[in-house]
């Protein structure tokens, strides 16, 4: 089977075109697999907290949300979430807002 690639523009490969047929095979079971996935002593859990400081976006990731989701909710543009998710300083009134709409 031939698939094709996306290459960067330093050359690496970064996307592979997969048939939706050989898409779905994989998903199906790389999903079957993670369900019987029993972490070891050494494994260590993702936590947001740890990488995420924007209050917005770690909202947003917590209520396993997108940008598109979350803008729709409080009616506004992905954009603006995204500008939102870049700022350092967030405005009570906007975490007010954001709260409201993750509900």
């Amino acid at each position: 089977m031939n698939l094709q690639t996306i290459k960067s523009m330093n050359g690496k490969i970064e996307y592979v075109l997969l048939p939706i047929a050989t898409y779905h095979a994989l998903h199906d079971e790389i999903s079957k697999q993670l369900k019987n996935y029993r972490p070891t002593e050494d494994y260590e859990a993702f936590d947001p907290t740890d990488y995420v400081e924007n209050p917005v976006a770690l909202a947003r990731i917590q209520a396993s949300m997108t940008q598109e989701e979350l803008a729709k909710r409080m009616n506004v543009t992905q954009a603006y979430i995204s500008k939102l998710e870049r700022q350092t300083k967030i405005t009570a009134k906007i975490i007010q807002k954001v709260t409201n709409a993750l509900k």
